[in-house]
């Protein structure tokens, strides 16, 4: 697999760098961001926390916005981002914000003209991973977090694969997206009318009948204007509550969907992964 380096910055003694690279798994060239801490000079392999941005996001915002090279950095934790979405000539695309490119919503489409390109489940959990560890001084330990749609990419894909990753956390995530018109408008475009099919791909339902327990945190504003509408938390603890998930969920007063909410507790998130990377 051919990668190409399209920036390098050396931040908190580390290196934040992007990449493009042709994916087979997209049949669309894709970009992903990745910090690697100051820990890989010393010929240490860090593990990986592989972040999934929301809904009209690309591989730059959370590296750019969020702040979380600092305690990276001080981890040891190298950082993963990839964009949302395929995008390019020829890959299917809708005039909402909430559809198509910028909005691949974490699963593997199964629709026309949606199947052709958006396979985000499949690139997520297998092919990226592997570009990863075969170019980067990294481990195999791997983490998983996101926000907003991504958040509900990172729940869904790490109770879909127990064995692959440490922990899982999201701020703001789709919680119940078989109930929320985000997830109903995607999950009738990529997966199509059968409703069983969208259980598969949503957090609170695997939740419920989760077997194998990962340690998970959620962090959700109490000011988030798509609060009751889309993301609906309550779903989400109520299901942990029926199975006896570990499932830390906090609602923080004032704090809105944004940037400024997420970067006020990142360090959080990576001192948690970090406590579950380490075992």
């Amino acid at each position: 697999m051919t990668i190409e380096n399209i920036s390098v910055n050396k931040s908190f003694g580390g290196w934040q760098k992007q990449y493009s690279h042709q994916s087979k798994t997209l049949n669309c060239a894709m970009r992903f961001a990745i910090y690697l801490p100051p820990q890989i000079s010393n010929g240490e392999k860090v593990p990986v926390l592989y972040w999934l941005s929301g809904l009209t996001c690309t591989d730059e915002n959370f590296m750019q916005k969020a702040g979380a090279q600092r305690i990276a950095a001080e981890l040891g934790i190298a950082i993963v981002a990839p964009d949302t979405s395929p995008r390019g000539e020829g890959v299917a695309n809708d005039e909402g914000y909430d559809l198509g490119m910028g909005a691949g919503f974490y699963v593997n489409a199964t629709q026309a003209p949606w199947n052709r390109h958006y396979q985000m489940y499949d690139y997520v959990v297998n092919e990226l991973p592997a570009i990863i560890e075969a170019s980067f001084p990294v481990s195999n330990e791997r983490a998983i977090s996101g926000h907003s749609m991504g958040g509900h990419g990172a729940l869904t894909i790490a109770m879909l694969n127990p064995e692959r990753y440490s922990s899982m956390s999201a701020f703001s995530p789709i919680c119940n997206p078989v109930k929320a018109p985000w997830g109903k408008k995607a999950f009738t475009a990529y997966l199509g009318k059968d409703k069983a099919t969208w259980r598969n791909h949503d957090a609170s339902e695997l939740m419920r009948k989760a077997s194998q327990f990962i340690p998970a945190k959620v962090d959700q504003g109490g000011a988030d204007d798509f609060l009751a509408e889309q993301l609906k938390p309550e779903a989400l603890e109520a299901a942990a509550k029926v199975n006896g998930y570990p499932l830390e969920l906090a609602i923080h007063d004032g704090y809105d969907h944004s940037y400024y909410f997420i970067s006020s507790f990142i360090e959080e998130h990576l001192r948690f992964h970090a406590q579950h990377l380490n075992k």
